[in-house]
């Protein structure tokens, strides 16, 4: 006779569905210690009924799986972080040596290299590109030679500022030492005219003597 087999669905009736929850309980358990005890393996099993009892199982101690299960699980995921962040430094990596072997296709280009395999626009784009950028060369060489002129300029004003300062510091001290001498000449003393003096010059009349 040929054993029925039972379909996988939720049991509807209530009395059925807790004997085969019971039988299966304890098969699941048997089954737990076999694979621990056959393997050596660390197993915890936790189950809850369908009316919210509890029914566990433990090679060792519970709390000792649990924290060895709650430590894989932190490490797999910082192992996942990892693996990620490796992913987008890759394709970083990869774009950023993209780029410069294009910049550096471009620059042997603009010194007059690999230019075999362009086409006629091509080549009238990179000319165009190497006219700017001779131009700004040349803008970059007049700016640097005005602010070197101005530079030059600007001592030269601050040179003739400080002669201009002390030329008029020497005008000053010339001012005043001419109103010095003046002051001199203006108190100097007279000699008094005497009345009574005798003078040596005196009129002679007739034939000289």
């Amino acid at each position: 006779m040929v054993r029925q087999r039972i379909q996988i669905k939720r049991i509807d009736n209530v009395t059925a569905r807790q004997v085969t929850f019971s039988k299966r309980r304890r098969g699941l358990i048997k089954k737990a210690q076999e694979l621990s005890t056959l393997c050596d393996a660390e197993i915890g099993l936790i189950v809850f009924s369908s009316t919210g009892k509890l029914f566990d199982f433990s090679s060792s101690r519970m709390t000792h799986v649990i924290q060895r299960h709650m430590l894989h699980a932190d490490n797999f995921q910082s192992l996942e972080q990892t693996s990620l962040q490796l992913e987008s430094e890759d394709s970083m990596c990869a774009l950023l040596n993209k780029e410069l072997e294009g910049k550096t296709q471009q620059l042997s280009r603009l010194n007059g290299d690999e230019l075999e395999a362009l086409n006629l626009e091509e080549l009238m784009r990179l000319e165009r590109q190497v006219e700017k950028g001779q131009t700004k060369i040349r803008r970059a060489k007049v700016g640097e030679k005005l602010r070197k002129e101005l530079a030059t300029l600007k001592g030269k004003d601050v040179q003739l500022a400080k002669e201009n300062q002390s030329l008029k510091e020497q005008l000053v001290s010339i001012e005043k030492d001419d109103d010095t001498d003046g002051l001199l000449l203006v108190h100097a003393p007279c000699s008094p005219i005497q009345d009574n003096a005798v003078s040596d010059t005196f009129l002679r009349l007739g034939p000289p003597i």
